[in-house]
């Protein structure tokens, strides 16, 4: 085996697909954690039709393929067929992370074996076979395995309805799921009640062309788990202790994309699952068993259920798991005291050494005097989710630093915080993690035997890194402050942003990240603040027309009274519908667009159930759920609902038309050397009428595109807009960095501000990321972090 100066990895993502988001994940985690002194990461991206381009490794960091579809030929290298196989053959390996259709059924694999290229991952004839649900079905079946009744539909067959009704009848069928036979595990599924219901998914599914093909299935009755097999050096397949997946299934629910891929109360993780010990290893016995049948390479996740009557039945194999920085790749090879990079390296070192190639010993050197910074994340208000996410993207991020040696700590009850080992930090939700370090020692027993077997087998080290892996520990903000020189603060909304931790820290001279108390209290009363910006009388600057009321008042109006309410607030705003939102919220709560009277009453209601969330649908152009404050909110601020021209990315085109000239932006500020800056802004665009959590802070989700195009908005307007922005930062007081969201008008310039975030969401795609990689030179999100640390003098 040859060795050389630079191990080179062609990094493969995107595909035509539905999960292509997904991939863009996929590939940033591997970019994130794989990338070292010796490696060197090449990026390719296909689009939906299967056009292949080498793009940068900035593209990477967008919120999904959308941001940058439209603009490939531009920013990218396109690449016909014979350029690519030039230029995966100029690399050692290629590590495919394309998830769904091209990715792992077994077409990108066909490419590269054709052409000689090596690449990490199962063979076509593995993929083809364990990715199409039908088939798979039927093999396992032919291999003694327990299987749940099936059937299958093709798209221009007649007998549609006939066969529904014969699976229907002949296996006594009171549920059923309808799916693409060779679609991912998430989109596209349906749980149905009676034969006509599943024609008509099916022939939804059929009309869409999202398969050729679709399966029905039994609804499995019992309990769903996730499973990680991965191959030792010596090529013998190793099950991780599996992940119980628990939600509720009674109203039609599945567990869908959303569940999967967001932070969610909706769905819980286990891991250790609350199996018994003989279930755990007759998964992992038959896991490991199904691996070897579908001759499968390196890695790979599969779907099950522990059904009542002990049978265990696999429901979907997936060649490529998903890679997202908490997914259940990562998850349950922390359990065996596995990082990030030790899986990453692992997979690909085997991959290597099947196609007899040489991996180096993936080690950054960092420095030993890294000064060590506290990330402190969750909370108990409705963002808190997305504090985790932040927090964890933050932690892992700097881990790779030079400079720093970050630490993470979780916040709850207002004062009570752990400190958590790296296998607590990845599991799916703040109370996720409190109840496994409120159970640790129990799990921990019941785990360790899985874990010494698992280490045993992959030929790990007999004892986990002491540093990374230990007892969660747990005191008071009082005990967490001690010894504290930096603490980065990646909560969102609550104590965590409306400056009452900024204090305590100031008056612990504690340094910490983003503004003072002072301007967080301000910016986070999103009244106080349309009030401080027209008091301000910045040209061109103003805030949206708004009227702030007691919650209690308003929910105690008589029938009569609503409607006077509804209509004397419209009369004051002039407006025709409006928006209502939690006056001193995070970005994202409560927030919804009223048509009606109708709807204004809906919303109250909503309020004194203190529900968690809105159903989608509940609203008229709600495409999904909303998070709903934690407590009834003390006041709510009504604004007056500003329409915007429509901006759709479809087909690689960004389509463009104009209704009243006002884009909504969003805009980066960061604080260097006393001076103000601000990013190019990004227009952003929303599926539904308001932008949705996952919008701003998933990845796979919502479009931003940085910066807005020459045609949309032209280049003197977005100078302008830059300048105001920067002056009315330094005006409400700025420090270290914050986000300004706003709606422009592109042909005067005008903008009318929405919010002022200080302390912007972190996760792994967020907008303020894709804005420094814009700048000149591009600033990358390591270096944005640390820059944020640095700019508070620590």
């Amino acid at each position: 085996m040859k060795r050389k100066e630079k191990f080179k990895i062609g990094l493969l993502c995107g595909g035509p697909s539905l999960e292509r988001g997904i991939s863009l994940n996929s590939a940033r985690s591997v970019m994130d954690h794989l990338s070292a002194e010796k490696i060197e990461i090449h990026p390719f991206y296909f689009d939906a039709q299967k056009n292949a381009y080498k793009i940068s490794k900035a593209q990477l960091y967008s919120n999904t393929p959308s941001d940058f579809d439209f603009k490939l030929k531009h920013t990218a290298t396109p690449l016909r067929e014979r350029r690519l196989i030039e230029f995966l053959r100029s690399v050692d390996i290629v590590f495919p992370v394309i998830h769904g259709k091209f990715g792992e059924d077994g077409k990108i694999q066909r490419f590269l074996e054709k052409h000689n290229i090596p690449f990490v991952g199962s063979s076509f004839e593995s993929c083809k076979n364990a990715f199409d649900k039908f088939k798979a079905n039927s093999f396992i079946t032919s291999k003694g395995f327990f299987t749940l009744p099936s059937a299958v539909l093709k798209i221009y067959a007649k007998d549609h309805r006939e066969t529904i009704e014969r699976f229907f009848k002949e296996n006594k069928i009171k549920r059923a799921v309808v799916k693409p036979a060779a679609g991912g595990s998430s989109i596209g599924v349906f749980s149905v009640s009676t034969s006509k219901e599943a024609l008509e998914k099916a022939n939804l599914l059929f009309s869409k062309r999202m398969d050729t093909r679709v399966v029905l299935e039994e609804f499995a009755e019992g309990i769903e788990f996730t499973v990680i097999i991965m191959e030792n050096f010596f090529g013998i397949p190793v099950a991780l202790p599996p992940t119980e997946i628990e939600t509720d299934y009674t109203k039609h629910q599945i567990f869908d994309f959303r569940k999967k891929y967001l932070p969610t109360r909706q769905v819980t993780w286990h891991c250790p699952p609350r199996f018994d010990k003989e279930v755990i290893e007759k998964i992992q016995a038959q896991a490991e068993q199904l691996f070897a049948f579908f001759k499968m390479n390196d890695f790979g996740r599969f779907d099950g259920w522990v059904l009542p009557d002990g049978n265990i039945w696999f429901c979907d194999f997936n060649p490529v798991s998903g890679m997202e920085q908490n997914s259940f790749l990562f998850q349950q090879a922390s359990r065996i005291g596995m990082t990030h990079n030790d899986i990453l390296s692992h997979i690909v070192k085997r991959a290597s050494i099947r196609n007899n190639i040489f991996f180096p010993n993936n080690v950054n050197k960092k420095n030993g005097k890294r000064k060590k910074i506290k990330v402190l994340m969750g909370g108990d208000n409705s963002e808190r989710q997305v504090s985790l996410m932040s927090g964890t993207n933050v932690w892992l991020k700097l881990r790779h630093s030079k400079k720093y040696q970050p630490e993470p700590y979780l916040l709850r009850g207002g004062k009570s915080v752990w400190r958590l080992p790296y296998h607590l930090c990845l599991n799916h939700t703040v109370e996720e993690i409190e109840e496994n370090c409120k159970s640790y020692q129990k799990a921990k027993e019941k785990l360790l035997e899985f874990e010494e077997r698992a280490r045993l087998r992959l030929r790990l080290p007999e004892k986990k890194e002491d540093e990374e892996f230990f007892d969660p520990q747990k005191m008071n903000l009082e005990e967490f402050t001690e010894g504290s020189r930096f603490v980065f603060i990646a909560l969102h909304g609550g104590p965590g942003e409306d400056g009452t931790l900024q204090k305590t820290l100031r008056k612990k001279r504690i340094n910490f990240n983003g503004p003072d108390e002072k301007v967080s209290a301000l910016c986070m009363d999103k009244h106080k603040t349309s009030l401080f910006i027209e008091k301000l009388k910045i040209k061109g600057v103003k805030s949206i027309p708004g009227k702030a009321a007691n919650t209690k008042k308003v929910l105690r109006l008589k029938n009569s009274d609503v409607k006077n309410f509804w209509r004397k607030t419209k009369k004051e705003l002039g407006a025709d519908t409006l928006i209502v939102k939690p006056r001193a919220d995070g970005c994202t709560t409560g927030i919804v667009h009223l048509y009606s009277l109708k709807d204004f009453r809906k919303y109250l209601e909503l309020l004194k159930e203190k529900v968690p969330f809105v159903s989608k649908a509940t609203f008229r152009g709600q495409l999904d759920i909303i998070e709903m404050p934690t407590e009834t909110p003390l006041e709510l601020l009504f604004e007056k609902f500003i329409e915007t021209d429509v901006l759709r990315v479809k087909k690689n085109k960004l389509k463009y038309r104009y209704r009243t000239g006002w884009i909504e932006i969003t805009a980066g500020v960061l604080q260097e050397n006393k001076k103000i800056k601000a990013f190019n802004p990004s227009i952003t665009i929303s599926e539904g009428e308001v932008l949705t959590v996952e919008e701003k802070f998933q990845g796979g989700t919502g479009v931003n595109i940085t910066p807005p195009p020459e045609d949309i908005v032209k280049k003197s307007i977005l100078a302008s807009v830059k300048r105001r922005i920067e002056k009315l930062a330094k005006e409400i007081g700025i420090q270290g960095y914050s986000r300004i969201d706003a709606f422009l008008n592109i042909k005067s310039g005008e903008m009318k501000i929405i919010e002022i975030n200080t302390l912007p969401g972190l996760t792994p795609s967020t907008v303020l990321y894709q804005q420094a990689l814009a700048e000149n030179p591009p600033i990358f999100p390591n270096e944005l972090l640390e820059k944020l640390i640095e700019n508070k003098g620590f």
